[in-house]
């Protein structure tokens, strides 16, 4: 049996016993009514034999016979608002199934993609290391392994980082410190940084306004503009540019990541923030990453007091734009 089977089991369950309640309730409302009808029948018999003129009996007949009408539109009301708090039952049921399902098919991406985040780098640390112990290698080749080496170590930590976030945002055991910060060269020490431990095929470029200052958390801020940067890498094609840029307008600081990608779809723009999120099956998804990265950047943008959207970026791509305020 497939899993597919396996979590379709309970549902249909509950669909046959929903079905078997209706079909009792349909049943007791047959006999409610054919009850009501007898007695109607018995009743008038009776009257029809103590009755002691034609126009009595009459009389009686349409009293009885309203008596019924109404203990049909008695039994109708109650049937009805039955079916419909069954109906809403159902619905929820139903609402809440999905919602397990889709909670615990986003746990197991998470898990499959944390054992490939975690293996992978630990691998490629792990096989530079033991190139340069056993070869010997010239002074450039052995830097490079050392640079890669600390590449994947680095990328490592702001996966571990970024799940002790996550799990810290879920315990509601998170805070920041604010203070004023020179936000312009905040952002380009941040994004130089980036450059090195992303180590993109892609061309990360700045416009930065100077002179932007604001309050932020020096320890999570730069979470913000890396997990950005990380997700225009892994979404952008070799070769192709992705940009950085902070500007002031008024009494409000906009701070964007532009990249060439394939772009986020309408329809997805709100979801892309929620936590395990990802488009597609683990098993068969080529871009690395875990869901959290975009959930911990809306999650620290409102702490910080901003908003964030997503919008397209001419003439391919997306564009993911940060709005503080100034002061």
């Amino acid at each position: 049996m497939n899993d597919g089977s396996k979590k379709a089991q309970p549902l249909l369950l509950f669909y046959l016993l929903v079905g078997y309640v209706l079909l009792q309730f349909g049943w007791w409302s047959y006999l409610m009514v054919e009850l009501n009808n007898e007695v109607y029948r018995l009743k008038s018999e009776l009257d029809l034999l103590t009755s002691a003129s034609p126009e009595e009996v009459i009389a009686k007949g349409n009293e009885l016979e309203s008596i019924l009408h109404k203990k049909w539109l008695m039994i109708a009301g109650e049937a009805t608002v039955f079916l419909v708090l069954l109906l809403i039952g159902v619905m929820r049921v139903r609402g809440t199934f999905r919602k397990e399902q889709a909670l615990v098919l986003q746990q197991k991406n998470f898990q499959l993609s944390v054992t490939h985040e975690l293996k992978s780098p630990i691998a490629s640390v792990r096989l530079q290391l033991e190139t340069l112990r056993k070869r010997k290698l010239d002074e450039q080749k052995q830097e490079e392994l050392i640079t890669n080496a600390l590449a994947e170590t680095e990328r490592l930590n702001t996966l571990v980082e970024n799940i002790l976030l996550a799990a810290s945002i879920d315990n509601s055991n998170h805070h920041l410190k604010m203070e004023m910060v020179d936000l312009s060269a905040f952002v380009k020490d941040i994004t130089s940084k980036a450059r090195q431990s992303l180590q993109p095929s892609q061309k990360i470029s700045e416009k930065i306004e100077e002179g932007i200052r604001c309050l932020a958390d020096r320890n999570t801020f730069p979470s913000i503009l890396l997990n950005l940067l990380e997700n225009a890498v892994k979404y952008s094609p070799s070769g192709s540019e992705i940009k950085v840029g902070l500007r002031k307008n008024g009494g409000k600081i906009h701070l964007s990541v532009s990249d060439e990608g394939g772009g986020i779809p309408v329809t997805e723009r709100e979801a892309v923030f929620r936590k395990f999120y990802r488009v597609g099956n683990e098993e068969t998804r080529s871009a690395k990453g875990t869901g959290l990265g975009l959930y911990i950047v809306r999650y620290l943008v409102e702490k910080h007091r901003g908003s964030i959207s997503v919008s397209d970026n001419a003439p391919k791509g997306s564009t993911f734009e940060i709005t503080f305020s100034h002061e």
